[in-house]
């Protein structure tokens, strides 16, 4: 992955700052836990897709598919 590219975990957060929403306020506005909260915005690549959904779906977007660059 290129190093500039933006990360699901920071995309989180930098939308979740600039609503200025701690990590807890967040969390709890879309109906997950606060582990689950950091564990997003920390990159862990084991969550589980729903709750992802949850979270995005604060910020008007949603988990879909996006071609890789492997061919």
């Amino acid at each position: 992955m290129d190093k500039n590219s933006l990360t699901l975990g920071k995309f989180v957060k930098n939308k979740r700052k600039s609503l200025k929403l701690t990590q807890k306020e967040m969390s709890e506005k879309a109906g997950v836990g606060l582990r689950f909260a950091r564990e997003l915005e920390r990159g862990k690549e084991t969550l589980k897709m729903d709750k992802i959904n949850q979270v995005l779906s604060l910020f008007g977007y949603k988990l879909g598919p996006v071609k890789s660059d492997r061919e």
